[in-house]
């Protein structure tokens, strides 16, 4: 069992999968991922949520360990989502007088999910509803749209604990030896990052509590510093950039369009200016999301493909525009041998963006870099300098 000290009454029972590649089939973990579960004892036991069905044999086990003989008399579900809730029925069938908390959505999906008889077994909450356990009473915080339409936070009162469901979760298995912040931002922009007015929604609410600790269902239960990382969150969902730099996004098919790309990069350097440049063929899409966001500015550099733009650039903005990027400087970079289309197409994408401060002109590279491409690179690195802020 993976040793975590949260309290003498609440035990951490979650697993590490360190053998999963891509996160729901798309986001990229090389330091895998934690599937966190908890379990409260008092007179009465509450289990905090299940597992992914990856973990389920390791996490039974932890759970056996962890009630030492005794018996679940709640299952408190707040998040619908597999990673989370794939063990409900398997739990359910194992201990058959166990109650399972929940609200109403969440019992609506729990019935396409499952198949067992859930008439005698809700118990069902809604913003404010309280569940004592004892000496520990659980209120509910209807969380809806973080991420999902049923997600719900609860708060233990006596030990000041914020269960916040999928809230200040990251990527990375327990032990993994990263900066919290590197894969919590990529974490929250590419599965959360769309819903930034329901998180302040969440956030203003969890303002109201005195919270000691918070217990994610994902990555390390946070104990100290909460303030910084509270912080981080409300400027996460104010879509507000951490970093006053350019980042440079390029997509490139014969290595023109790089060229051009880090030789702005450059130029933005030697004045000063905090740069990242990434190619989009060959990067992590999910870190190039997170970047983006995180850098105040940005170029877009691609070339012009079929009469369209080259799909690695159309791939990204496409996510950047589901993850509702905003609030940012941006200025493009086309290449065209012939009829060049890049910077329209990249254009109109961000044309579908809000409070986005687009550059009116676009910096054409003829097939290769010439001294007149140099000479509108510097030009826009002049801009972008002027420009520090959307």
């Amino acid at each position: 069992m993976k040793e975590l000290y949260v309290t003498d009454a609440v035990r951490y029972i979650g697993v590490d999968d360190k053998t999963i590649d891509l996160f729901e089939s798309q986001y990229h973990v090389p330091n895998g991922v934690s599937y966190n579960s908890y379990v409260i004892l008092d007179e009465k036991v509450a289990v905090m949520d299940t597992v992914d069905r990856r973990a389920t044999e390791a996490w039974l086990a932890n759970l056996e360990e962890a009630l030492d003989g005794r018996t679940p008399d709640y299952l408190v579900v707040h998040h619908m989502e597999p990673d989370h809730a794939a063990n409900i029925q398997t739990l359910a069938e194992k201990y058959p007088h166990m109650q399972i908390v929940g609200n109403c959505k969440t019992f609506a999906m729990m019935e396409r999910f499952f198949t067992f008889d859930l008439a005698e077994r809700k118990v069902e909450v809604k913003e404010g509803s309280t569940l004592s356990l004892g000496s520990h009473t659980l209120t509910f915080v209807m969380a809806p749209m973080v991420h999902w339409p049923e997600v719900m936070v609860s708060y233990e009162s006596s030990e000041k604990i914020l269960f916040s469901a999928d809230g200040f979760g990251k990527f990375g298995a327990l032990d993994a030896e990263e900066p919290w912040e590197d894969e919590a931002r990529r974490y929250y922009l590419n599965i959360v990052g769309k819903y930034g007015a329901q998180v302040q929604a969440l956030l203003k609410k969890a303002a109201g509590l005195d919270i000691a600790m918070i217990c994610p269902l994902h990555g390390p239960v946070l104990k100290e510093n909460l303030g910084y990382y509270i912080g981080l969150y409300d400027k996460w969902s104010r879509y507000e950039p951490e970093i006053d730099g350019v980042f440079i996004a390029f997509a490139s098919i014969h290595g023109n369009t790089a060229k051009a790309a880090r030789l702005l990069g450059e130029k933005l350097e030697q004045r000063g200016i905090k740069v990242k440049v990434a190619d989009l063929s060959r990067a992590d899409m999910a870190q190039c999301v997170s970047d983006a966001f995180q850098y105040s500015r940005m170029v877009c550099a691609a070339a012009s493909y079929d009469g369209g733009l080259f799909p690695p650039m159309e791939d990204f903005l496409h996510h950047l525009r589901s993850k509702t990027y905003r609030c940012r400087t941006v200025a493009l970079v086309e290449n065209g041998t012939w009829a060049p289309s890049a910077g329209r197409c990249m254009r109109e994408l961000f044309c579908q963006m809000k409070d986005i401060r687009l550059r009116e002109e676009t910096v054409l590279i003829p097939s290769t870099v010439k001294p007149e491409t140099e000479a509108q690179l510097e030009q826009l690195a002049d801009w972008l300098t002027e420009n520090e802020k959307a």
